[in-house]
């Protein structure tokens, strides 16, 4: 959805604009989200692939076979990055949620809770922990749609919590918070209080909520000109919380200085 190829082609073949984006943060720091073309791209019912890379529903987990290689800024060879991610939802949700009143911007949290398997190969790492599922879906660009969103979510002791709020393309703001059960149902609770947070590197705008109206960045893991992701410290439901959080600014996507700049961070092949 962020892809400047698509842009340039009239957004009128999806599939010929088609990326598996990973990201490895830590001292084996890995990006990948390298496009490729129609040619490269299968898609069936319980199945995609991606030039190599294939995701699918396998045994009740979503399995994300990875054979691809990393980005660098002014580094014209590749590493490769290898392995397989196994996503198995603890609970499912069947409710997807309009964030425009026109309905053309949906947003489907699959599974708030699930486990995850990491085994890679390259880099040799690998990890179990919690995990989460969603997916958005559109009639129309995003920077049509919004201006700025703010996402995050946190696991609770039962269920987890997700917010989601922004100023949407004709200026009008929207904010809600669900708290999804161990079922995985979905209930609207009132929104925390707003809990400011420091801009990113990049002057991106962040903010969270939380019931005390305060809480802290403990890692800041994607900065760029127009995203930023981090790990917060916060409160929900009374309890003291990781939640992952995420700012993005559709304005600065926009710019012509961005979309300049996003070919070197996502290559494009045609096989």
């Amino acid at each position: 959805m962020f892809s400047p190829y698509y842009k340039k082609s009239g957004r009128g073949d999806p599939l010929d604009h088609a990326c598996l984006n990973v990201a490895l943060y830590g001292p084996q720091h890995r990006w990948v989200m390298t496009e490729r073309g129609r040619s490269a791209v299968a898609c069936e019912a319980s199945t995609l692939a991606i030039g190599p890379s294939n995701v699918r529903w396998e045994g009740g987990a979503l399995t994300i076979d990875i054979v691809e290689g990393d980005t660098r800024l002014f580094v014209p060879w590749q590493r490769p990055v290898r392995g397989r991610v196994r996503v198995i939802p603890e609970a499912l949700n069947r409710a997807a949620f309009a964030l425009d009143p026109g309905e053309k911007h949906i947003w489907h949290c699959l599974a708030p809770c699930a486990r995850i398997e990491v085994e890679m190969t390259a880099p040799a790492l690998r990890w179990q922990g919690r995990a989460y599922l969603d997916h958005n879906r559109g009639a129309e660009p995003l920077e049509t749609g919004f201006n700025t969103w703010h996402w995050s979510r946190a696991h609770l002791s039962e269920g987890a919590l997700v917010c989601y709020e922004g100023e949407r393309g004709d200026g009008s703001l929207f904010a809600s918070a669900l708290r999804f059960d161990a079922k995985g149902v979905p209930e609207p609770v009132e929104l925390p209080p707003i809990a400011p947070l420091p801009k990113s590197g990049w002057r991106i705008a962040r903010r969270t909520r939380s019931d005390i109206g305060v809480a802290a960045v403990r890692r800041t893991w994607e900065d760029t000109p127009f995203y930023a992701r981090s790990e917060l410290a916060s409160n929900f439901g009374g309890e003291e919380v990781v939640a992952v959080q995420e700012s993005l600014d559709m304005r600065r996507f926009s710019s012509a200085l961005v979309q300049f700049m996003l070919p070197y961070r996502m290559p494009r092949r045609k096989g």
